[in-house]
Order: structure tokens, then C-alpha cells, then sequence
């Protein structure tokens, strides 16, 4: 009897001493524990089965839809289409109109029906894998494309960030009635990053509610706007069913276009479905999450439209064919109205900048968050939350504090900072579509989730589609602003590293074998999908 409580006491020991035995299908999860997660396991929203709660039939069918499930998948697509909504795309909505009238509202259209199909490939690979793209990023490409992408990506939300603080400073300075400079306005804005770690801390659901009590403000805004002013309601239908384009419009058309990816969300929206605690392993699962998070991102890219379809249309009505078309921008698009329109039972342009308001608020918020997600993604650090976002925060609030200052000396100023930060951003969506476009094609990633030569083709002709209008504005730009030798050389220096380093991430896809792919790609084990049963 002693004998036996020894050997129980040393095999008890033992237990203690050595590490526990872990399995070898194990092994992956273990590295990503290790590695900087999206969200906590303790974070994520459990998806509970409303309709079958016993196993299925069938492995790989998903379950039978649900609204109430539904309902528990609702919020990622409605944080991600803030991006749709935020001043920059406004601004580019208003000169449109003004500039234009309803004929781009076509384009608009499938502008942003190019962006739900951007941003539903963000998804899957979110979705799939269990990790989003820039942690994904960190794993495809050597350590120096990694860095040139992790610095590219962060310039772009610097400068998305610098249009969102000062569309929301412009918002308050109107509310104000003048009485807070621009600079006063950017300060407050940057206090929304303690609101954001707040909310944060109450769960996930208690952020995406706030996210749609924002726009829900800026659809009510500009619904309202859009009833006081009347538009022609057959001009409108005839603008989105006929397809129209002149010479006098490329500009504004090549616009409308650009502002639908937004480089910053692509990362983003990757990392927001993973707020759903779901097995990238059952197949059924994963599919269902995809089935789920389209329709809900569809509905929240709808309402988008809707709402830039109000501000295009309400600025056509005003000011198409006048004088000012040509001047308009986010500094006096309100008094442009309320000169126009007057006041009625709310002044129109306390009702414009309570959206603008809204619209600039929501959008420093998510690029906050999208800060976190690809610095922690590309560099895999494991900071606390609030670190991570003083960090992200101070990276974009110091420059646009500056600009504040400096450029508030003038309403063309402002303007000329505008069509600087468009084509920033314009530089800046190679270096997200690329990489997502090599991600979800490969096999060894993407497992039974790879898309399909046709899916494929068409998300490359998207991305192509994209990349070459947003090359038009670049030139077009370029050809307008660069004066001067030096400059002209420092420009031709950049674009020649700067094509060479988009056939590099082309190079390294599947879609155009090339022998680089071979030698800098980092081979990454073929994802095993486990069925149900």
C-alpha cells in the first residue's frame, strides 16, 4: 500500500515538473497563442445554434439560416463600411454632384458594389485561417516587403486619419459657430481614442452599438438634408440606370471610384469577423460565418449608398451649372447650403455638420482600431490595448495637429491638403489589394476556402480596374502639380522603386507564375479542413 502512494506521489511530481504533452495537430494553435490575436478568446461573441443544436446531417452543408443568428453576426460589415462614409468620401460625393449632377450616380453604385466584393475577400480570409491579413502578411513575405508593406499601410491611415480629424474639427468649428478654432476641434477629436478604450472594455457589442447610433445620426442628417432640398427624383433614377461619362467628368468619376477602398479597411475588416468565436476548421461553420457576414455586409454597404446618394444628390440640386460648383469643398459646403437653402425648422447647416459630426467621429474611431490590428498584425506585438491605441493615436494626431495649424490659414489650403491626402491614399491601395489577392488564392492558406479561377479573374480585374483609375488620378495630379527640376527627378526616382515593388507583390502571387515566387515566397503547411463529424 505505501508503494503505491509513492508511485502516485512521483507521478504527481512528474506531472508538475514536465511540460504537458500537447498533440502535434496542436502545434499551429499553440504558435498563434503566442502570437498577437485580433481578440481574446474571452472577447469574442459566442455564436450560440438557435435551429440545430445537434450535430448535421451533413458536414460540410451549413446549418439552416437564422435571424437570430443573424442578429449575433451583425456588426463587423457596419464598422467596416464607415470607411464608405467617412469626410474624405464625402467631400469627393458633394464635388461630384456639384460638379457633375446625377450622372455619376451609376457609378457610385457599382463603385461600391467593386468595394463589397473587396471587402467580402478580406472576410473569407479572416474567416478561413483564423487570423487577418496582416499577421498573414507578416507570414507570406520576407522580413524587407514585410516592413515596406507595414510602413505603406501605416502612411495610408495616417493620412485617411489627417481628412477624418479634420472633417470632424470642421463639423465642430460649424456647431461652435465659430467659436472653436480648427486646432481646439482636432483636440477634442483625439480624446474619442479614451472613448474608444472605454466602450472597449464594456465588450464588443457595446462598440458596434455606438457605431450604429453614428450612422444612424448621419443617415437621419442626411435624409433630412436630402427631404428639405427636394431633388428631382427622375433626374436621380435616370443618373443610377444610364450610364453617362464626359471628358468634364473624369476627374470627379475617377474620385468616386478611389475613395471605395480604402487601403486601411482592407486590413481592417479581416480582423472584425474574428470578433465571432468561429472553428476555422469545420467547414460548415466557416461557411455559414461567410454566408452570414455577406448578407450583413451587404445591408450595411447598401445603407452607405444611400447615404452618399443623399449628399451627391443634394449638391447636384444646389449647385450643378453654377458658379460655385467649382469651389465647393467640406470648409463651406455649409454655408454654400445655408446660403442656398436656408433654414426651415432646423438650419441646414447645423443639420450638415451634425453628419459631418458623426461621419468624422465614427471614422477616427475605426481607424483607430485598424491601427492596433496592423501594427500588432505586421510587427507582432503583444501591448496592451490601451498602449497599442495611445500608440496608434499619437502616430496620426501629431501630424494633424500640425496641419491644423499650418493650413488654417485658408479655405484652398485645406483644399490643396485634400487632393495631396487623395492621392496618398491613392498610392497606398496596391500594397493592401495585392497582397489579399495573392492570400486568397493560395491553397496552402486558404485550405477547401481558396476562391475559384472564376472568382478569381474577377477580383483581379476588379483590383486592375482600381489600380489603373487610381494611376490616372496620379498622373493627372502629378502633371498639374509637379514644377521644378529636382522635384520632377525625386518624383521619377519614387515611381521607378515604386512600380518595381507592385510587379514584385504581382510576381509573387499565383495568378502570374514567375520564378521570384518560388524563391522569396515562405512556404506555409496546406491547411487540413476538418469536417463536422
Amino acid at each position: 500500500m505505501e508503494n503505491d502512494v509513492k508511485v502516485e506521489e512521483k507521478v504527481e511530481e512528474a506531472d508538475r515538473l514536465l511540460p504537458p504533452q500537447s498533440l502535434p495537430s496542436n502545434s499551429s494553435s499553440d504558435e498563434e497563442s503566442e502570437s498577437e490575436a485580433a481578440y481574446e478568446s474571452r472577447d469574442k461573441i459566442v455564436i450560440v445554434d438557435f435551429e440545430s443544436p445537434s450535430d448535421d446531417d451533413d458536414p460540410a452543408a451549413a446549418p439552416p439560416f437564422s435571424w437570430r443568428k443573424l442578429w449575433l453576426f451583425t456588426g463587423p460589415g457596419f464598422l467596416m463600411s464607415i470607411a464608405f462614409l467617412d469626410p474624405g468620401n464625402l467631400e469627393g460625393d458633394l464635388q461630384a454632384g456639384a460638379i457633375a449632377g446625377y450622372s455619376l450616380l451609376w457609378l457610385l453604385m457599382w463603385a461600391t458594389a467593386m468595394g463589397l466584393l473587396i471587402q467580402m475577400l478580406s472576410a473569407r480570409v479572416g474567416v478561413a485561417t483564423g487570423r487577418h491579413l496582416a499577421e498573414l502578411c507578416r507570414e507570406e513575405y520576407p522580413t524587407w516587403a514585410r516592413y515596406v508593406l507595414w510602413s505603406m499601410a501605416e502612411i495610408a491611415l495616417i493620412g485617411a486619419d489627417i481628412q477624418e480629424v479634420i472633417g470632424s474639427a470642421i463639423a465642430i468649428q460649424i456647431l461652435s459657430r465659430g467659436v472653436l478654432p480648427l486646432w481646439a476641434g482636432v483636440v477634442i477629436t483625439a480624446s474619442d481614442c479614451f472613448l474608444f478604450l472605454f466602450l472597449e472594455n464594456y465588450g464588443v457589442r457595446k462598440l458596434e452599438a455606438m457605431f450604429a447610433v453614428l450612422i444612424a445620426t448621419m443617415g437621419l442628417s442626411f435624409a433630412w438634408m436630402f427631404g428639405e432640398t427636394k431633388p428631382s427624383g427622375k433626374e436621380l433614377m435616370i443618373g443610377i440606370l444610364l450610364p453617362r461619362l464626359s471628358s468634364k467628368t473624369i476627374r470627379q468619376a475617377v474620385g468616386v471610384v478611389g475613395c471605395v477602398i480604402m487601403p486601411h479597411n482592407v486590413f481592417l475588416h479581416s480582423a472584425l469577423v474574428q470578433s465571432r468565436k468561429i472553428d476555422p476548421k469545420r467547414k460548415s461553420r466557416v461557411q455559414e460565418a461567410l454566408n452570414y457576414y455577406l448578407i450583413e455586409s451587404s445591408v450595411a454597404l447598401f445603407i452607405s449608398f444611400m447615404i452618399n446618394l443623399f449628399v451627391t444628390t443634394v449638391f447636384a440640386k444646389g449647385f450643378y451649372g453654377t458658379e460655385k460648383a467649382n469651389n465647393i469643398g467640406l470648409v463651406n459646403a455649409g454655408q454654400y447650403l445655408q446660403e442656398k437653402f436656408g433654414g426651415g425648422l432646423l438650419p441646414i447647416l447645423y443639420i450638415w455638420g451634425i453628419g459631418l459630426l458623426a461621419a468624422g467621429q465614427s471614422s477616427t474611431i475605426t481607424g483607430t482600431y485598424a491601427g492596433q490590428f496592423i501594427m500588432g498584425g505586421f510587427l507582432n506585438l503583444r501591448l496592451k490595448k490601451w498602449m497599442r491605441a495611445v500608440i496608434t493615436r499619437s502616430c496620426a494626431i501629431v501630424p494633424t495637429m500640425i496641419v491644423a495649424i499650418v493650413f488654417n490659414t485658408s479655405e484652398a489650403s485645406l483644399d490643396v491638403l485634400n487632393e495631396w491626402l487623395n492621392v496618398l491614399q491613392s498610392v497606398q491601395i496596391p500594397f493592401a489589394l495585392l497582397p489579399l489577392l495573392t492570400l486568397v488564392s493560395k491553397e496552402e492558406v486558404m485550405g477547401d476556402f481558396k476562391i475559384g479561377p472564376v472568382l478569381q479573374r474577377i477580383a483581379w480585374t476588379v483590383a486592375a480596374l482600381v489600380m489603373i483609375i487610381n494611376g490616372y488620378l496620379l498622373l493627372d495630379f502629378f502633371v498639374s502639380e509637379v514644377n521644378g527640376f529636382m522635384f520632377g527627378v525625386t518624383v521619377c526616382v519614387w515611381t521607378t522603386a515604386y512600380v518595381a515593388f507592385i510587379v514584385y507583390l504581382i510576381s509573387h502571387s499565383n495568378f502570374l507564375p514567375s520564378p521570384w515566387s518560388s524563391s522569396s515566397s515562405i512556404e506555409l503547411p496546406k491547411r487540413v479542413t476538418v469536417s463536422d463529424s
